[in-house]
C-alpha cells in the first residue's frame, strides 16, 4: 500500500487550472483600465498645477508692479527675470528688485500640442489654433489654449481649467 501511494503524481486538475485562469482574467480586466487611466489623470492633474504656478507668477507680478500685468508678448521674459518696479528687465543690483517669479513658463501638456510648445498667444479666449497659453493682459487671466473639443475625463474643456 506504502508503494502505491509513492508513485502518485500530484498535479493540479484541469479545473483548478481554469479557475486560476478565469480569476487572472478577472485581475486583469480590473487593474488594466485603472492602470491606462493614470497617464490621463497625470496630465489632468500636470495642467491644473502649471495653471495655478502660472496665475499665482502673474499675479504676485501684478501685485509688486503697481497691480499692471505684463503684456503677452514680454510675459515669458518678465516672469522669468529679474525686473524693476516699472517692469524693466535687468540686473541691476538694488534697482531690479522683483523676480524671477519662474524658472521657466511650462511646456502644455494636453491636447494637440502637447508635450511640444509653451507658447504664449495673446486674446480673451482661447482659440484652440496654436497650442500653448492663451494670456489676457488686461485681467491677468490664463489659459490652455486648447479647442473646446478637448476635454478631460470628466468632460470638462481643458480651455476652462
Amino acid at each position: 500500500m506504502l508503494a502505491l501511494s509513492r508513485s502518485r503524481r500530484s498535479a493540479f486538475s484541469l479545473i483548478e487550472l481554469v479557475i486560476v485562469v478565469v480569476i487572472i482574467g478577472i485581475i486583469a480586466a480590473i487593474a488594466i483600465p485603472r492602470m491606462s487611466r493614470g497617464a490621463t489623470g497625470a496630465n489632468e492633474s500636470t495642467l491644473s498645477g502649471n495653471l495655478a504656478v502660472l496665475r499665482k507668477a502673474i499675479d504676485l507680478y501684478a501685485s509688486e508692479h503697481n497691480g499692471a500685468f505684463p503684456a503677452a508678448a514680454d510675459l515669458a521674459t518678465k516672469l522669468t527675470s529679474r525686473t524693476d518696479i516699472d517692469g524693466t528687465v535687468g540686473t541691476t543690483a538694488g534697482t531690479h528688485i522683483y523676480g524671477p517669479y519662474l524658472r521657466s513658463i511650462p511646456v502644455m501638456n494636453v491636447g494637440p500640442a502637447a508635450g511640444r510648445t509653451n507658447t504664449i498667444t495673446a486674446g480673451t479666449t482661447p482659440d484652440g489654433t496654436a497650442g500653448g497659453w492663451m494670456y489676457d493682459a488686461t485681467t491677468g487671466q490664463i489659459w490652455a489654449n486648447v479647442a473646446d473639443s478637448q476635454t478631460d475625463t470628466a468632460g470638462k474643456k481643458f480651455n476652462s481649467y
